[in-house]
């Protein structure tokens, strides 16, 4: 069923955009081009017990789907099952005052031919479906850096993806400070999000915004 697998630290922090035609002008600027725009469905599996939230764990399935739009091609379609855990300890990545700054987990993906078999055979594995949300992301290379721009349902976020002095050069070149640095998940942000309006946390699902 896997089609290809990767094994990686994964070091990256989030920033809000709040001016999309500024953020789009300095990735001009800084020659990143577009890798294409996907619309993505992510869907994490857990145990009964949440075992995997628990732990500073994560098992999600990613479906995306070209997404063409503002003169930005559409991506590759694919299906992706990644796991995430934290560093281990005792490395040095893991270790000091940069830590704060910076989300840093070990990351694991695998290729998926056949999504829906996948999800069954987790099912059966006693792993659940549970939170389901959705964005459309457009993906730029700086170098070594992944740049993606990220469109959710609770706003508009880049996410860098790098080694520490790569992501401070770029995070400063696009108009940040450490102080915009934000390590959440999606599903942490969309939560906070829900409490300020008062709302149940259910999934992140841009239908779900339309129904309001």
């Amino acid at each position: 069923m896997p089609a290809k697998i990767s094994s990686k630290r994964e070091i990256e922090i989030k920033l809000r955009v709040t001016d999309l035609d500024d953020i789009l002008r300095r990735l001009r600027k800084l020659g990143a081009p577009s890798r294409g725009r996907v619309h993505e469905l992510n869907t994490l599996f857990d145990t009964d017990d949440s075992g995997f939230r628990h732990s500073g764990r994560l098992l999600r399935l990613r479906q995306q789907t070209a997404a063409p739009a503002n003169n930005v091609r559409g991506g590759p379609a694919s299906a992706i099952l990644t796991t995430k855990a934290p560093p281990l300890p005792g490395t040095r990545s893991s270790r000091g005052t940069k830590k704060r700054l910076y989300k840093e987990v070990q990351e694991n993906e695998e290729r998926i031919n056949d999504p829906r078999r996948l999800a069954q055979a987790l099912k059966r594995l006693d792993f659940r479906p549970g939170f389901r949300y959705e964005k459309y992301r457009t993906s730029f290379r700086l170098n070594s850096l992944h740049i993606d721009l990220d469109e959710t349902p609770i706003g508009t976020f880049l996410e860098l993806e790098g080694t520490h002095a790569a992501i401070n050069r770029a995070a400063s070149a696009l108009g940040f400070t450490p102080r915009d640095y934000i390590r959440s998940t999606y599903w942490t942000l969309y939560a906070a999000d829900c409490r300020r309006h008062r709302r149940k946390p259910q999934n992140m699902l841009f239908t779900a915004q339309k129904s309001r």
